[in-house]
């Protein structure tokens, strides 16, 4: 996936349109990334035991990885990204726009 975590990424689509956020979870068979601040869904909790409490839990759900972008950190905006094979055979992210190298964070 173009995606790792602790990325900084711009959603595309959907409600959150324009939001950025770092990347908490990646699940890559499902193609779905977990942003931080984007996505959110209500959970209904029951009480499990005694003297616990439920209600209505407000957290983040998985978007798929097709409606994010990369932040790059030069040009300061959702990015596409290239892959590079560096002369030590190891591979490197790479903004399109300006070039520059992307490290995993």
């Amino acid at each position: 996936m173009h995606i790792a975590k602790n990325d900084i990424v711009e959603i595309i689509a959907g409600n959150d349109r324009g939001k950025r956020g770092k990347v908490l979870k990646v699940m890559p068979k499902a193609r779905r990334v977990v942003v931080e601040g984007a996505n959110f869904i209500h959970r209904h909790t029951k009480p499990r035991r005694q003297g616990d409490q439920g209600g209505i839990i407000e957290r983040e759900a998985p978007v798929h990885a097709s409606n994010v972008m990369l932040v790059c950190t030069k040009c300061n905006k959702g990015v596409r990204i290239r892959t590079k094979i560096l002369a030590d055979k190891s591979k490197a992210r790479s903004c399109t726009q300006c070039g520059e190298m992307i490290e995993r964070r």
